[in-house]
């Protein structure tokens, strides 16, 4: 027998759980990267006039479409229309490929804290420890179930008891750490010409590419196309302003990626004297670049510490929605109970995890494309299969249910201030920016290096 369909408590745990989603590694090394590269502050501008338009749009018609609809990605577009279920099916898929890997990098991180808390920060330090590190069979895989296991046991505990009252906690503390970090980094001896770097728009590097890669990244960020936040919206309760909790979360989300560029691109530039190159995206900047600078810092082993803690909080916040995707697919399909889906979901997760794993040591010589394992289903999920979704979205809802489906769902709990904006976005603007990410992700993509 199905079990009752959980709910959040009210507007805040709603807010917190989907901000807690949209907030995890990408905002902490992707943001700050991309940010430096594309010209500082033009980027931010650029990212922040996206978000309150094209990243608005899409976020409130998949939480209008999980609110409506009361069920998880493949119900839900079933529900809509049963011929356009299969964009359903796609969505779903893409929590299910990029939880094992991302949790394999959950894994590194909770390694990096035991390193730093334990108070080996210089080997964390020294070249070709992260290499070694990830080369070795066992150890790796160790940590990587561990993360898995604790993603796994909060979302066993459901939507109220678990997954709302870790965002609860998660969120307010992550928040504190970014901004007392982001200080510190700030405070260092050569951190301000980083500052200025950071904020300072560079007119001469905006570009057509500058506007893509802040769409992507805002894509990437938001939790977009993924399923996650449909499934929140289902669990969303009907008398709660939409509008609001999107602008709610776009402020956590874009917020805290602001601050974790301050908290990165002031000492990497304090420590590399000002060397654009050190900022490389990626595992890179974490795990190598980032240890080197908390060795250089007065304090740097606490701070290194504190550090890893807050990657951790903004790593497993997402892990979590996205196994609770997963899971809320599995029990709306097959009626299964939350135990059993969730033991079902972290063996699936354990088994497709191992060659991401393994990627680096034992299987480093087999790769597809040329990509890693975990390049390769980064690049199937990130590159190809959410643009995909988002741009069927789009033109499911624009063109197929129409855009007053969803906006007399969001006006059902209180006024809509932007609702022509939503409609012309996404009818005309989305589908054609979201091809153009499409193209040039791929493009970006198919030149990405191995770790």
């Amino acid at each position: 027998m199905a079990e009752k369909r959980s709910s959040f408590s009210g507007k805040l745990g709603f807010v917190l759980a989907t901000a807690g989603s949209a907030v995890g590694l990408g905002n902490i090394w992707r943001f700050p990267y991309l940010a430096a590269k594309y010209g500082g502050g033009i980027f931010l501008l650029v990212y922040l006039i996206l978000a309150v338009t094209f990243g608005f749009a899409l976020m409130c018609a998949e939480i209008a479409i999980g609110r409506k609809t009361g069920v998880s990605a493949i119900g839900a577009y079933k529900k809509l229309d049963k011929r356009f279920s299969f964009i359903g099916i796609l969505a779903a898929i893409v929590p299910m490929i990029i939880l094992p890997y991302y949790s394999v990098i959950g894994g590194w991180i909770i390694k990096y804290l035991s390193v730093f808390v334990t108070g080996n920060m210089a080997n964390a330090a020294t070249d070709g420890y992260f290499e070694s590190f990830i080369a070795q069979p066992t150890e790796p895989i160790g940590w990587f179930m561990l993360f898995m296991g604790l993603t796994a046991l909060i979302v066993l505990f459901g939507v109220e008891k678990g997954i709302e009252k870790v965002s609860k906690i998660m969120m307010p503390v992550l928040v504190v750490l970014t901004v007392f970090i982001a200080v510190y980094s700030m405070c260092m001896p050569g951190a301000f010409e980083g500052v200025l770097y950071y904020i300072t728009p560079d007119f001469s590097k905006f570009s057509a590419t500058t506007v893509l890669s802040a769409m992507g990244q805002l894509f990437y960020s938001m939790s977009l196309a993924m399923g996650i936040m449909i499934t929140y919206g289902s669990y969303m309760k009907k008398d709660v302003n939409i509008e609001s909790s999107v602008k709610q979360i776009e402020l956590f989300d874009t917020g805290i990626a602001f601050f974790a560029g301050l908290m990165i691109v002031p000492a990497v530039f304090a420590f590399s004297g000002g060397d654009e190159s050190a900022l490389g995206k990626g595992p890179g900047l974490m795990f190598i670049t980032l240890p080197k600078v908390f060795e250089s810092m007065t304090g740097g082993s606490i701070v290194g510490a504190v550090f890893f803690i807050l990657v951790l909080f903004a790593a497993l916040t997402s892990s979590i929605s996205l196994m609770e995707t997963v899971v809320s697919i599995f029990m709306d399909k097959f009626g299964w109970n939350r135990k059993l889906t969730c033991i079902l979901v972290f063996l699936f997760c354990v088994a497709l995890g191992l060659p991401s794993s393994l990627g680096f040591g034992v299987l480093s010589d087999i790769t597809i494309m040329n990509f890693s394992f975990l390049d390769f289903f980064d690049f199937i999920s990130n590159s190809v299969l959410m643009p995909i979704v988002a741009f069927l979205t789009c033109i499911f809802v624009g063109y197929v249910i129409k855009p007053k489906t969803l906006t007399d769902e969001i006006e059902s709990s209180g006024q809509f201030k932007r609702k022509k904006m939503f409609v012309v976005i996404i009818k005309y603007i989305a589908p054609v920016c979201i091809i153009l990410i499409l193209v040039s992700s791929i493009l970006d993509a198919m030149g990405i290096a191995k770790i």
